[in-house]
């Protein structure tokens, strides 16, 4: 165990990101490995909110609104662009991740084919062990158009795509296993047969490169509240490329994405750019936590947050396989190169030992029926905290028999 301890020391005092740690407001008690599902918060960020509640909202007022709040959503939006590999102008931030997959995909399905003339596309493909909320708007979303809904693995593209194939929507990450796709390959997969495609970066934007620009992604959606610290219930993000925002009719046709919103006109005409895909009216008091939290990105490489990423999480791994042996399966890939930044633990107790873990100040998560989940944010967790998990983990199996 020392020599564990020992190496976990001088990881942590050879990291190149130590420092940003500081930034945020953490339990120096508690080891935090669900940034998966909750970010923890940066420092500014009460302070920031006190001055749009005390001074914007208590004393500007409604006159806030021109003064910052209405244009908030491409404005944050833009800030979260390059961690997406997107070009300004291209990502809103807005509604929740629900609300977004079903814009996106029902105007996916509105569109006109990739290749002129190629009609009758009729198919929805959706990743078959999707986060829930995918498949039920999914689902929804095909019932509305009168596409056929076909579930598929996303290793099963190759004998799913064909000519009825008008949209697939995949997620980056696996939010269960943490198993890393290839944006790449499965882009041009579907475009090659003819489908546009949709994807869901909830668990990978804020710890992986991503180049939606590069690989000519059609449309994305990424939550805030992750890997992305904009706190519990921050607005997600859509991303519609240049080329495709005068094709994108969603079809949430709300006053936020009017061409001249204030105009109060009786029809509804779509904003010119990525405003459209906005519906109501923005959430001004998250939207703001998330752009004050969006600063801790500043000067931050993300080459070097994903090589920390597959670095903590490989160690994890490490520790665990030497201090549990065989009484826990790891479920997560193995190979680094396709791993998203989380380790998934499968144990017939889980529910039971996450509760246990939380007891003793290790913080992971349970995802039915059997899985343990540890999300390693590489802006401030470390390897010691990873290097305590799983011995904490060993300690409540051992004590358990």
């Amino acid at each position: 165990m020392s020599g564990l301890a020992d190496r976990a020391a001088k990881l942590d005092a050879d990291d190149p990101l130590a420092a940003l740690r500081d930034r945020f407001d953490l339990d120096p008690e508690v080891v935090y490995l669900d940034g998966n599902s909750l970010g923890a918060p940066p420092r500014h960020v009460a302070a920031r909110m006190a001055d749009v509640i005390g001074r914007q909202w208590g004393r500007r007022l409604i006159r806030s609104w021109p003064e910052g709040w209405w244009d908030a959503p491409e404005r944050v939006g833009d800030r979260i662009a390059p961690l997406v590999g997107a070009a300004p102008g291209q990502v809103v931030v807005a509604d929740s991740t629900s609300v977004n997959i079903f814009k996106t995909l029902v105007a996916a399905l509105r569109m006109p084919p990739l290749r002129p003339g190629d009609n009758g596309r009729d198919e929805l493909v959706v990743d078959a062990a999707t986060f829930p909320t995918d498949g039920y708007i999914a689902a929804s979303a095909a019932e509305l158009t009168g596409a056929e809904l076909r579930p598929a693995l996303p290793d099963e593209l190759d004998g799913v795509l064909g000519e009825r194939t008008a949209v697939v929507l995949l997620n980056h990450v696996d939010y269960r296993t943490g198993r890393l796709y290839d944006m790449a390959q499965a882009t041009r997969k579907a475009h090659d047969a003819g489908a546009r495609v949709v994807w869901d970066l909830c668990h990978s934007a804020g710890v992986l490169p991503i180049e939606l620009d590069a690989l000519g992604v059609d449309l994305a959606v990424g939550c805030t509240y992750k890997f992305l610290n904009g706190g519990p219930g921050a607005p997600a993000f859509v991303y519609v490329p240049h080329r495709l925002q005068e094709k994108f009719h969603q079809p949430l046709a709300g006053w936020g994405g009017h061409r001249e919103p204030f105009a109060m006109a009786p029809e509804y005409e779509p904003a010119p750019n990525i405003s459209r895909a906005r519906a109501g009216t923005p959430d001004i008091l998250s939207l703001l936590a998330l752009e004050a939290a969006l600063e801790v990105w500043d000067g931050v490489d993300l080459a070097e947050v994903r090589a920390k990423g597959m670095a903590l999480t490989g160690f994890f791994a490490e520790c665990v396989d030497e201090l549990l042996g065989d009484r826990v399966e790891i479920v997560s890939p193995r190979d680094p190169e396709r791993r998203g930044h989380q380790v998934s633990v499968r144990h017939p107790a889980a529910d039971r030992l996450v509760t246990a873990l939380a007891e003793r100040e290790v913080i992971g998560d349970f995802r039915t029926p059997d899985v343990l989940r540890f999300g390693f944010a590489p802006l401030y967790n470390t390897y010691g905290e990873a290097r305590r998990a799983a011995e904490t983990l060993a300690g409540v199996l051992a004590a358990a028999g």
